[in-house]
């Protein structure tokens, strides 16, 4: 990049338009879970709240954050509302992953305040971190025990090997979830470099065939021994993941010339000891 160029910021589609959920098969699953098809305009903290189970949260209107003053996870944890902006895809799938997540969510959010705790609100530690980018950049890699070889391939960034020789493993063993609310705005306006983080879990065989919402349930339940087991400090975790190239979330990956794009693909880089 010359000096001259600038980086353009991320922004998302200005407006409310369902059809960009519906025509692209990364919000498949939100899109079967709650039925955004029909909608015509941003959904609001009312309609957030008839989805949201009963043992987690309520939504809220992000004034309710600015007029208390507290900080966003001390609010959580204090109120166990989260506040939501309105108009805002950001939030809106922020929204929806606590709905798909609430187990793993107020885990979350319950780390966040030990480590504030322990450490202060301007000082981040390690594990803070690692929670942010899950969080935001997160997509969890269900690997059912026939295929767990891919685990290995990806982290080795082998892309050639998962994505196009065994191509045929993906959506039978291979079942990517996307947790990282910010992989879903990012994904309304999808480019080359979109890229998530993976975490690797093992899951049931027949896991594939499973309806939507028992495995999604299953894998909440998952995450939150996963997570309290330490997973997110695990070094083999949240590698890198060139999010278009997963099979059938982008049209132009059906191409096998697609994976040649070594920016976007990029080789493992090793250490020089």
């Amino acid at each position: 990049m010359q000096k001259s160029e600038v980086k353009i910021r991320f922004t998302p589609p200005a407006n409310w338009n369902s059809a960009l959920l519906h025509d692209n098969a990364i919000f498949a699953d939100l899109c079967q879970q709650f039925d955004l098809e029909p909608l015509t305009h941003y959904p609001d903290v009312a309609w957030l709240n008839q989805l949201a189970p009963t043992t987690a949260v309520k939504f809220v209107d992000n004034d309710a954050l600015s007029t208390d003053g507290r900080y966003y996870e001390e609010y959580i944890y204090a109120t166990a509302q989260v506040p939501t902006r309105k108009d805002n895809w950001h939030d809106f799938f922020g929204a929806l992953i606590w709905c798909l997540f609430p187990q793993t969510k107020s885990l979350l959010n319950k780390l966040h305040m030990a480590e504030i705790a322990q450490y202060g609100l301007k000082q981040r530690s390690k594990l803070r971190n690692k929670l942010t980018l899950f969080d935001e950049c997160g997509v969890v890699i269900c690997l059912e025990p026939d295929v767990i070889e891919h685990a290995d391939l990806l982290r080795q960034h082998q892309w050639q090997q998962s994505f196009v020789a065994n191509r045929q493993d993906w959506w039978q063993g291979i079942r990517p979830m996307v947790f990282g609310h910010a992989v879903y705005e990012m994904a309304t306006a999808p480019f080359i470099g979109l890229t998530a983080k993976a975490l690797f879990v093992d899951v049931p065989a027949g896991f594939r065939q499973w309806p939507l919402q028992k495995a999604y349930s299953c894998l909440d339940k998952l995450l939150l021994r996963f997570i309290t087991d330490g997973a997110l400090l695990n070094p083999q975790q949240l590698t890198p993941l060139p999010l278009l190239g997963v099979p059938k979330w982008y049209a132009a990956n059906q191409k096998p010339q697609f994976y040649t794009n070594n920016d976007y693909f990029r080789p493992k880089r090793h250490s020089v000891t």
